[in-house]
């Protein structure tokens, strides 16, 4: 189904992304255009290097579309989840699609990395779990019947048959944490974009398969 455009429904939300891309917004009525041209041309490889650190601060892609928004066009931040940063989130990934994921650590990023690394590795929650113990102990092996994969992001954007819908890893980390029984962190947080960016460097190499099918 991901391979195919015919079959993967994350293409609708693609095609919203070309058409918000080529809108005029905000108070300085620019489009995402505007500045970077031709999305095929200018986005080729973006989203096999982030997270990574803009201005000293550490940046998801979602983070730096908003950003973006606000500083280049004048425009309201889109929440996370919603249809339109979805849409752009996707639109940006699927021009890498099949390209390796490019994160490398860093002197800028170490202490970023680093992080992530502690929260992917920290028991968490009620039933005292860390992503390591499922993702890389149980790798393979079966939970309430179903595989168990290795955790890797590189199809995120994706379209998951048991949502109905396109997500973003962040929700999907979310619904981990909650699986746990755990506090989950907040959208678009520091502690999100960290282990984000640890997962990324984790799979570095591996393609991307932006916007991925999963069920």
């Amino acid at each position: 189904m991901q391979d195919d455009p015919t079959l993967n429904p994350a293409l609708f939300w693609v095609g919203d992304g070309e058409s918000i891309w080529n809108t005029q917004l905000g108070t300085k009525n620019k489009s995402c255009q505007s500045c970077h041209g031709d999305v095929k041309k200018s986005m080729r490889g973006v989203a096999t290097k982030f997270p990574k650190i803009i201005n000293g601060k550490l940046q998801t892609l979602e983070g730096q579309i908003n950003q973006c928004r606000e500083n280049r066009q004048g425009a309201v931040k889109l929440t996370y989840e919603s249809k339109d940063l979805l849409a752009l989130t996707a639109l940006i990934a699927i021009q890498s699609k099949g390209m390796p994921i490019a994160v490398k650590e860093t002197p800028a990023n170490q202490e970023s990395l680093q992080k992530g690394r502690d929260w992917f590795n920290q028991r968490m929650g009620q039933l005292n779990l860390s992503c390591a113990q499922c993702h890389e102990d149980r790798a393979g092996l079966k939970l309430g019947g179903s595989l168990i994969p290795q955790g890797h992001p590189n199809a995120y954007p994706i379209y998951r048959l048991e949502w109905q819908t396109l997500g973003s890893l962040q929700r999907r980390l979310r619904n981990c944490m909650s699986g746990v029984r755990a506090q989950q962190f907040e959208y678009g947080s520091t502690e999100m974009a960290q282990l984000e960016l640890f997962l990324m460097w984790r799979a570095r190499g591996m393609p991307l398969e932006s916007p991925g099918v999963r069920p």
